[in-house]
């Protein structure tokens, strides 16, 4: 934490029973880089960086007031990385987003936070579970290629603010309900 700055950050929490099977099929092949642990597994759907405590109140009562839509299912699959696999510095397993979900979610997140005072995002968003950081950047190619994809599905159910402290730890700082109704509750 920097001063009264929380570096913050909404994402998609990954099933625990997902990341537990997950975990075991990935121990058939050797990731390289720092690997993510399966606690810090998440689907990132808005950066917020550093933000203060007003701020964050303000972004969090305007999701509570948010429609954030019905829960979705996804599905993790295929490898891939960052920016090219033959000078990879992340390594990552895509989303299936059929109903898109993930990427409404993202939409609606950009706007709360664009009416929050936050700049509009500048990178495209592409859903994807983070698997390792690769310092300096490497050759992953025939990993990828190797790996053999399984289908790892589960429904999102809500949308969580969390807070990366360092080491890195994840902390769950509030979590936004899914549902039809223009109201979502929030449960903390």
């Amino acid at each position: 934490m920097v001063g009264d700055l929380k570096r913050l950050f909404l994402a998609a929490a990954v099933d625990p029973q997902v990341k537990a099977m997950l975990a075991q099929h990935l121990t058939a092949w050797t990731l390289p880089g720092k690997v993510v642990p399966p606690d810090n597994w998440h689907l990132t759907v808005r950066f917020l960086g550093w933000i203060d405590q007003v701020r964050a109140e303000i972004l969090t009562a305007q999701l509570d007031q948010a429609g954030l839509g019905p829960p979705f299912d996804l599905v993790l699959g295929e490898m891939g990385s960052f920016p090219k696999s033959t000078r990879a510095n992340v390594l990552w397993l895509g989303v299936e987003d059929r109903t898109q979900g993930l990427a409404r979610l993202n939409q609606i997140t950009e706007e709360v936070c664009r009416a929050g005072g936050l700049r509009a995002e500048e990178r495209p968003f592409t859903a994807h579970l983070t698997l390792s950081r690769l310092r300096p950047p490497e050759n992953v190619a025939g990993l990828i290629e190797s790996y053999d994809a399984q289908r790892f599905r589960w429904t999102v159910h809500d949308l969580t603010l969390f807070e990366s402290k360092q080491g890195p730890m994840y902390v769950e700082v509030d979590r936004f309900e899914l549902r039809e109704t223009q109201r979502s509750s929030r449960r903390s």
